[in-house]
């Protein structure tokens, strides 16, 4: 499964919630993907280089995927037009990405972020169930 940089930034923070316990449930035992859109997104957000080290380390356990590309962009830019249409607009274009490399490659994905969700609703995006 794809773990969305939503995840991972609460989980590195030491935050208990529904989608950081199914996280935590699913470290080696599930195979987890990092894409290389969430790694950028995870370690931009970091204050000073040992972290950002420390934390690309442990990231880089998992194995790294490239989420971009022709093909995924121009499939992307079709399902902004798709939800356009429909009166949604996704916030971010690396979501849009994330959530259509997924979609295409049948990959669930756990996430906290509502962009994903009309991704779900309207193209197929898979959800992991996170119990409440």
């Amino acid at each position: 499964m794809v773990v969305d940089s939503s995840v991972w930034i609460d989980f590195l923070n030491g935050r208990e919630a529904p989608h950081v316990n199914r996280l935590r449930a699913i470290l080696g035992i599930e195979e987890v993907i990092m894409g290389d859109l969430m790694l950028c997104e995870i370690l931009q957000g970091l204050k000073d280089e040992r972290a950002a080290r420390s934390v690309e380390a442990l990231l880089r356990r998992f194995d790294v995927v490239a989420m971009g590309g022709a093909e995924i962009a121009v499939s992307a830019a079709r399902n902004f037009r798709t939800l356009r249409r429909k009166g949604i607009t996704v916030r971010t274009t690396i979501d849009l990405l994330i959530g259509t490399w997924c979609i295409e490659n049948r990959m669930p994905l756990l996430h906290n972020d509502n962009d994903f969700r009309p991704m779900a609703r309207h193209l197929g995006l898979v959800e992991v169930p996170v119990a409440a």
